[in-house]
Parts: C-alpha cells; structure tokens; sequence
C-alpha cells in the first residue's frame, strides 16, 4: 500500500508525448526545461515520483512540483514564474540627470570632459553606478567624436603619398 498523497494520474495524449520528446532529446533548449519534460514524460509512463527522482538524482518534491504545473499548465508551466527582485534604487529621472549632464554640460573644474569619477561626484552617485548607466547606453564621453586637424605642416603632402601608394602600389 502506497504512503503518503495519491499522485494525479497523468494522462498524456500521442501529440503531447512528441511534443514532450523533442524537448527532452533538444540539445538547444536551456536544461531545466529539457529535464522537466524528461520528468513528465515519465510521470506519463505511470512512474512514481521517488523512482523519478532517484533515477534523475532530484528530490520527490520537485518531481511533484513540475508534475503538478503540467497538469494545470501544460508546456507554458515548464517556464520558470517571475519572481520579486530588489527594488531599484534610483528612479528614472536621477537617470536622466546623469545622461543629460554627461550630454550638455562641461565639469566645473574646468575640465573639458566628463570622467566617470567626476560624473559620479557631481550627481551624488558612486563611480560604478555611473559607468554602469553610461555604458549601458553606450555613452563615452571621454572619447571625442570631432575630427581633429593636424599641425603637421607636410600632412597634406604624407597624405597624399599614402593615398598613391595605395591606388599605385610599387611593381
């Protein structure tokens, strides 16, 4: 005699056993979605879920778990549910101070760029932060983006021979 809860029986229909088998043999698809349909694709064959998961190396818990969100879910119950995180710590607004200030102004120190150190100083945010936030949208201010003449008096000249090498090359 069995102990503990009766398992729901698991009633997989020829469609549903395909569709379980090419994820479960995919070689694409991330592991724990792979092993889920490994898991019930067993439970369909009438398995317990302590010989599953002995012979998974899982716990009967988590067997009875995927189970359980296949039967009320089917494959959408193979994805992970979102899960609370940390609140953010800035709001949108700090953000764009940060961006617009790095985009418009000029430090007050007289400097001629903005450094991820001074940024961070003059917006009250730490340096990581601030190179996070410039990098995520790929801002550098440190780099000019102005073509710069040079004071090379013969510039013209070594640019032009460079030029002739290239649509003349020496035989």
């Amino acid at each position: 005699m069995a102990i503990g809860r009766s398992m729901p029986p698991m009633v997989l229909s020829v469609d549903e056993v395909q569709q379980l088998q090419s994820i479960a043999n995919s070689r694409s698809l991330p592991h724990s979605i792979v092993q889920r349909a490994q898991i019930v694709l067993a439970c369909g064959a009438c398995e317990t879920n302590t010989s599953i998961a002995n012979r998974m190396g899982l716990r009967g818990m988590t067997v009875g778990k995927w189970r359980n969100r296949y039967l009320n879910l089917g494959l959408d119950g193979f994805h992970d549910e979102i899960r609370p995180g940390r609140s953010r710590t800035y709001e949108d607004y700090k953000v764009a101070e940060v961006i617009n200030r790095a985009l418009q102004t000029k430090p007050a120190d007289g400097s001629k760029q903005w450094t991820v150190r001074s940024l961070a100083a003059a917006t009250g945010i730490s340096k990581s932060k601030a190179h996070r936030w410039l990098q995520k949208i790929t801002l550098q201010p440190h780099r000019q983006k102005l073509f710069k003449l040079s004071n090379d008096l013969f510039f013209v000249e070594k640019d032009r021979d460079i030029v002739d090498i290239y649509l003349n090359p020496p035989d």
